[in-house]
């Protein structure tokens, strides 16, 4: 069976939720409409599907897409009015201080260009993000986030921020990669001749959770992903290797 990039999740006749892998686009490339992306894959299986919010092509994660217009419209004015709950798990350098708080600093298109953004008080949108650490290691601390609003890159801009870039995102301050002997140090040992593979080579960021009122019965309806193997990987070797 072809791979599609993604698990469906939960299906009924107003909504699908799929989660998504990294790597894998939400929405067609404008440069490049072939390549593999959620929302085509699912219109070929189900006919009509409509976007109601995205992830960035390096995040893994749960996602909803509506299978009709009033549904559209129902998910589109949650997520406008921050009714619906969005939550994250990020690996990130140091240990943030202090553990818990919020980060409420405006975003916007970085001016150097390409899709980078940037905290901008003058001309950004408003951008909300809380953020908990649920553990510390030696040099990197996992962390759960609840976005308020769904800017570009918003973790990530926020995070680096306030001097907390993602362990793995090079765009924003973080690694290249997460490398098994940056976690072991001088206990790690590599055969002559062999060359050490990243046990996490994308944006250490997952959506892990989705929670919103279902948009025919009203009812609250909650939606989980665990994070996928390399992200797993990484915080249990963290955990057997970095603990504090």
């Amino acid at each position: 069976m072809p791979k599609t990039g993604f698990d469906i999740v939960h299906r009924d006749p107003d909504f699908l939720i799929v989660n998504k892998d990294a790597e894998v686009l939400t929405i067609p490339d404008r440069f490049d409409p072939f390549k593999l992306n959620v929302y085509t894959k699912l219109k070929e299986e189900f006919g009509e599907i409509f976007i109601v919010h995205r992830l960035d092509r390096e995040t893994s994660g749960i996602l909803v897409f509506a299978r009709n217009a009033e549904a559209h419209r129902a998910l589109s004015m949650q997520f406008q009015e921050r009714d619906s709950d969005k939550f994250y798990l990020a690996l990130v350098n140091g240990r943030p201080y202090p553990a818990e708080a919020v980060i409420d600093k405006p975003i916007g298109p970085d001016p150097r260009g390409g899709n980078k953004m940037r905290i901008d008080h003058h001309g950004g949108k408003p951008s909300a993000t809380a953020y908990e650490t649920v553990e510390v290691y030696r040099e990197y601390a996992l962390i759960r986030l609840q976005l308020f609003t769904g800017r570009t890159h918003q973790v990530r801009v926020h995070m680096t921020s306030v001097g907390h870039p993602l362990a793995v995102d090079p765009v924003y301050g973080g690694g290249e990669y997460l490398y098994l002997s940056k976690i072991k140090g001088k206990r790690f040992n590599l055969k002559n001749g062999e060359a050490e593979r990243p046990i996490l080579n994308r944006v250490s960021l997952h959506a892990y959770q989705l929670a919103f009122d279902h948009p025919s019965s009203g009812e609250r309806v909650d939606f989980s992903a665990d994070p996928p193997k390399d992200f797993r990987t990484a915080v249990r070797q963290l955990q057997k290797w970095s603990a504090v």
